[in-house]
């Protein structure tokens, strides 16, 4: 049972302390990334190929560009190298009975600084106030503004919106038609004051919520609920963000130096809060418009500390000996789930033959003949050769994403299964076959059942993956059963053009997280959903599936005081999707791949959303790359301590 009434600044730090202990907060001597720090802290320099556009945090949504914001401005709360919430700007918090109310209560003390270090003024409750009115004002183009309406929802801060969005579009109620002649909606005038955000009093902050919410703390680390300091940030107008001197400052580190396309530094803030736990002195990014060729050479010659390495370089770098050792793969991006959907409600041209193909997608059986008959690691080495496995995802909701009542949500009994077994089994897919190709003839289908399958030719691999399906599946099931039909779609407007215009059988799909509860999993596939249609199927033991389905996530969404409980529903709600086979779960993202990389990533913070992942701080600085087997061993060992933090 949560605790819904207050979390103690004491129990925190000491939570704090135990886990950047483990997380290794503090530099010591050594050589590489796999072992101890070097003794002497010296710049984390890397190559980058695009130039952001924007400085401004508030804004953007590109994490090119929020990783600079990540860096130079702390939240109210930040992540340990498990992913534990632990104080930031925020010393405590607490919340209501009902979780509609929270209460934070800022550290004393923090300053925002210019670009040189000089102090400006404190950072105060106002700061995350002047936020809240300047995102949810439409005039900015947030394009984070959406993290104020989703889950959360804080109180007024979607209508100021909308009230703001019709006075751009009526040029402020002057124009009652829009530029195709049709009216314009009035919308009733809500002030920014309105929103439900207030500083009660200079370091006293409080959000108002329409609905409970238990995991409000996680959409705290997105930049639209990062600080700023109004003053300024009235001052600047739409110069805020422009350049370094167009910013304030009260992060682990300052943009001391920002020259587009040439290079931009962030030096340690002298004057930061936790400035103990900042141990790279300073990170130097350099551009270079061939970074990715040239990347290699000058890692080689010690002149930066970073590389991806591409999968042409791949596998000639494994096998030199100056880089075999230093070679490794990146922690997996757990942030986005991928997953094949099949279309309940197809929209693809004839010739496709779309009658048949309802018949056969609203079969159970069919469904299922498909799901265990993926070999989904034989898919993935198109990806990944060496390590297909790390990419492997048994559900929608990725391991290592959500922790409930100190487990992790793939560990609750009704997905456990699924998280422990593999839906791959050629048996049980043949059987599944036979039963539905009976099913399916009495129902009036033909055979083979065309199963259109575009891709995006523009995203690398992808046509190779769907290639090595058509072959696997038919390979087992049949050509005489399924006849997957493999087709590029648009290089541009893909989404619009093909998923959410319906124009496709089955189809690789993604779900980006929001915050941390299983929740924002159950999104893509709720009531007008452009993912799989399976409301509008028009099939009554679909839409019955759907109804029940629908109905589960309400619930499980309704329990707010009891983690235990509210996971347990979610999960059960989740096995229906899997059960049913109403999509097959894939992958999670890659992240970066292989690299290079002087830093050990599992001693930053971890989190599945917001900016966490982005920042430096935590970070240690080390004289080489770990090797492939250092890696995956550092690996495991954070998992398994990972495991006993979050139990704790």
């Amino acid at each position: 049972m949560m605790n819904s009434k207050k979390i103690l600044a004491l129990g925190l730090a000491g939570a704090m302390a135990l886990s950047m202990a483990a997380c290794g907060g503090s530099a010591s001597s050594g050589t590489s990334a796999g072992g101890d720090a070097a003794a002497e802290t010296k710049a984390y320099r890397t190559l980058y190929s695009s130039e952001v556009t924007t400085l401004n945090y508030l804004t953007t949504s590109s994490t090119n560009e929020y990783a600079i914001g990540a860096n130079v401005v702390d939240c109210l709360v930040e992540y340990d190298c498990y992913g534990n919430i632990i104080p930031s700007l925020a010393e405590s918090w607490e919340s209501n009975e009902d979780m509609t109310e929270w209460t934070f209560h800022i550290r004393k003390g923090v300053k925002w600084v210019d670009k040189n270090g000089e102090e400006v003024a404190d950072v105060t409750a106002n700061d995350w106030v002047a936020t809240a009115h300047y995102v949810n004002d439409a005039v900015n183009d947030s394009g984070s503004q959406y993290m104020y309406d989703t889950g959360s929802v804080v109180h007024n801060a979607q209508a100021y919106y909308d009230y703001t969005a019709y006075l751009l579009e009526s040029e402020n109620g002057t124009k009652t038609t829009d530029a195709d002649g049709d009216p314009i909606e009035v919308v009733e005038e809500v002030k920014p004051e309105d929103i439900g955000v207030k500083a009660v009093d200079d370091y006293t902050l409080v959000y108002t919520l329409d609905q409970p919410c238990p995991f409000f703390l996680s959409v705290l680390s997105y930049t639209s609920y990062m600080p700023v300091y109004g003053p300024f940030l009235e001052e600047m107008g739409d110069q805020f963000g422009l350049d370094a001197d167009s910013l304030l400052y009260n992060g682990a580190y300052i943009l001391s130096s920002f020259e587009p396309q040439y290079e931009r530094v962030l030096t340690k803030n002298p004057t930061y809060w936790d400035k103990d736990n900042v141990l790279i002195d300073e990170i130097r990014e350099t551009y270079n418009a061939e970074a990715n060729s040239v990347a290699a050479s000058m890692y080689q010659a010690g002149e930066v500390d970073y590389l991806s390495v591409s999968s042409d370089l791949l596998d000639s770098m494994l096998k030199d000996e100056s880089t075999k050792d230093k070679i490794h793969a990146s922690r997996v991006d757990n942030s986005f789930s991928y997953f094949y959907c099949f279309n309940f409600d197809p929209q693809f041209d004839a010739v496709y033959e779309p009658d048949n193909w309802k018949i056969a997608v609203n079969n159970e059986n069919f469904r299922k003949a498909i799901m265990a008959g993926l070999d989904r690691v034989k898919a993935l080495t198109v990806s990944d050769p060496y390590n297909p496995e790390k990419l492997l995802n048994n559900t929608v909701t990725p391991a290592n994403f959500a922790v409930g009542a100190g487990k992790d949500f793939t560990q609750y009994d009704a997905v456990k299964p699924y998280t422990d077994g593999d839906s791959f089994d050629a048996a049980k897919a043949v059987e599944y076959r036979d039963a539905a190709k009976a099913e399916l003839t009495a129902a009036g289908a033909t055979f083979p059942i065309k199963v259109l399958m575009p891709y995006n030719p523009s995203i690398s691999n992808w046509d190779k993956e769907c290639q090595v399906m058509e072959q696997q599946l038919e390979g087992l099931l049949g050509a005489d059963f399924i006849d997957i039909i493999v087709e590029a779609g648009p290089e541009t407007g893909f989404l619009s053009s093909v998923r959410r215009s319906g124009k496709y059988a089955l189809l690789k799909c993604n779900w980006g997280a929001d915050y941390a509860d299983p929740q924002t999993w159950s999104e893509p596939f709720g009531e007008g959903n452009n993912y799989n249609f399976w409301d509008i199927s028009g099939n009554a033991d679909t839409e019955a599936l759907f109804a029940a389905y629908s109905e589960q996530v309400a619930r499980a969404a309704s329990i707010y005081d009891d983690d235990e409980a509210r996971y347990a529903a979610f999960a059960e709600a989740e096995a229906m999707l899997l059960d049913h086979a109403i999509i097959i779960p894939y992958s999670v993202s890659a992240g970066d791949g292989y690299v290079i990389s002087n830093l050990n990533p599992l001693e930053g913070e971890f989190a599945s959303y917001g900016v966490a992942r982005e920042r430096y701080k935590y970070q240690k600085l080390y004289d080489t790359s770990m090797s492939m087997e250092e890696f995956n061993a550092a690996f495991d060992a954070w998992e398994a301590e990972r495991a006993k933090a979050i139990a704790q």
